[in-house]
C-alpha cells in the first residue's frame, strides 16, 4: 500500500477542502434566494450602498478590504495587504467559515452549510461582476437592420394621457403648519398593529411543520437553527427559569407576555433587512415555529390562525402588570419633573448595563456588526 508523507497528506487535503467550486454549475435563480440571508447586511444590483456590510458588486477580483467607503475590520484590511482577493475558492472557504478563515472579521455569520447554496450564490454573486459580464457580452451586430417600409396608410396619432387628478390633501393644521395630514390610504398600510385581544388579526393559518423551513430560510441565519441566537443576536429560544438570576435570558418563551407581540413583530419587522416580505400565512406558521421552539406547542402538526390565535398563552403572562403609572403622585398632581439637584449626595452607580441585560455581549468595536468584509 502506497503511503504519503504526513505533510503531503495534509496538503492534498487543503487543497480537497478548498478546491473551487465551478461556478457553471451555480444557479443565479437558486442563488438569488439564498441571497435572502445575506441582504439584511449587504446590498448587491444597481445602487447598491454599504449596510452593516459592505456593497457586493463587482466582488469577484475585489481585494479583501477595497471596497471604497466602507470601516473594514483590522483583520481584514491585514487579509487584503497579505494578497487576499476575492474569487472562487476564496469566497467558498469564507463563507464556509468565516471566522475560521478571517479571525477578527466582523461578519458576524456563522456560514453556510450547503455546498450547493454557496456554488448558487458564488453564481448570483458573479452576475454582478462587471469583469465576467465584459467576457461574456455578444459582439455588436455587424448587420444592418432593415428599415421599415413606409405604407400609405397612415399611423394612428398617438392618445393624449388624461390629465392626472390632482390629490386632494388636508394642510395641517398644528403650529409651525408644516407637512399634510396622512391620507386614509396611507393610514390603512401603517396601522397594523395586532392587540392582544386579537384586534388586527389578517386571516390566514399556517402549521408548525409549515413554519420550520420559512424559519430556516430566512431567520436562522441570524437567531441560529433552533432559536439559540448566532452571534451578538437575539436568542428566541429556551431561558425558562433564568428571570430571577443575574443574567435573565430574555425570550419568547421566558418572557414576553402576549404571542400578539410575538407575531406582529415578525410582520412588520422581519425578516431584517426585508421586512414585510413574508405573507400573513408566513407569519402564522413562523409564530406557531416559535411556539414550537419554546415547548408551548409540542404537536409539529399543531395549526395556528385568527380563529385559535387568542386561545395561546404565553408563559410569563401572568407576571405582567397594567401600566398605572397616572395613579403615581407626580401624575395625579400635574406637577413638574425635577429636572436638577433632585437626588441630595453623590450619584452612585447600583448596576452595570451589561449584568441588567441591556448590553449584548461582544469583543469590543472589532468584532461587531456583519457581513463579507
Amino acid at each position: 500500500m502506497l503511503k504519503f508523507p504526513k505533510s503531503a497528506a495534509l496538503a492534498v487535503l487543503a487543497m480537497t477542502a478548498f478546491a473551487g467550486p465551478s461556478l457553471a454549475d451555480g444557479d443565479v435563480a437558486a442563488g438569488k434566494k439564498v441571497f435572502k440571508k445575506c441582504a439584511a447586511c449587504h446590498a448587491v444590483g444597481d445602487g447598491a450602498k454599504h449596510k452593516v456590510g459592505p456593497e457586493l458588486n463587482d466582488v469577484f477580483g475585489r481585494t479583501a478590504g477595497g471596497a471604497e467607503g466602507y470601516k473594514y475590520s483590522k483583520a481584514m484590511i491585514a487579509a487584503g495587504e497579505e494578497g487576499l482577493v476575492w474569487d472562487a475558492d476564496s469566497l467558498t472557504e469564507y463563507l464556509t467559515k468565516p471566522k475560521a478563515m478571517i479571525k477578527g472579521t466582523k461578519m458576524a455569520f456563522a456560514g453556510l452549510k450547503k455546498d450547493k447554496d454557496i456554488v448558487n450564490i458564488l453564481a448570483y454573486l458573479e452576475s454582478f461582476s462587471t469583469a465576467q459580464a465584459a467576457a461574456v457580452e455578444p459582439a455588436p451586430e455587424t448587420a444592418k437592420e432593415a428599415e421599415p417600409v413606409e405604407t400609405a396608410a397612415a399611423a394612428p396619432a398617438a392618445e393624449e394621457p388624461a390629465p392626472e387628478m390632482a390629490m386632494a390633501v388636508e394642510a395641517s393644521q398644528g403650529a409651525y403648519g408644516l407637512g399634510r395630514k396622512a391620507m386614509p390610504d396611507e393610514v390603512e398600510a401603517w396601522d397594523i398593529d395586532i392587540r392582544p385581544d386579537g384586534t388586527g388579526l389578517p386571516d390566514g393559518k399556517g402549521t408548525v411543520a409549515q413554519g420550520d423551513p420559512i424559519y430556516a430560510e430566512n431567520c436562522a441565519v441570524c437567531h441560529g437553527d433552533f432559536g439559540e441566537g448566532a452571534g451578538r443576536w437575539p436568542v428566541l429560544a429556551g431561558g425558562q427559569g433564568t428571570l430571577l438570576k443575574e443574567r435573565p435570558v430574555k425570550t419568547i418563551g421566558s418572557y414576553w407576555p402576549y404571542l400578539s407581540t410575538v407575531f406582529d413583530y415578525v410582520r412588520r419587522a422581519m425578516p431584517f433587512g426585508n421586512a414585510r416580505s413574508l405573507s400573513d400565512d408566513d407569519v402564522y406558521a413562523l409564530t406557531a415555529y416559535m411556539m414550537y421552539l419554546n415547548d408551548i406547542v409540542e404537536d409539529e402538526e399543531f395549526e395556528l390562525s385568527k380563529e385559535n390565535f387568542t386561545e395561546m398563552r404565553l408563559p410569563n403572562e401572568a407576571n405582567f402588570m397594567a401600566d398605572d403609572r397616572l395613579s403615581e403622585p407626580h401624575y395625579a398632581k400635574g406637577g413638574e419633573p425635577c429636572m436638577t439637584d433632585c437626588k441630595p449626595g453623590p450619584v452612585q452607580i447600583t448596576a452595570r448595563a451589561q449584568v441588567i441585560d441591556v448590553t449584548p455581549d461582544g469583543e469590543g468595536d472589532e468584532n461587531s456588526g456583519g457581513g463579507i468584509d
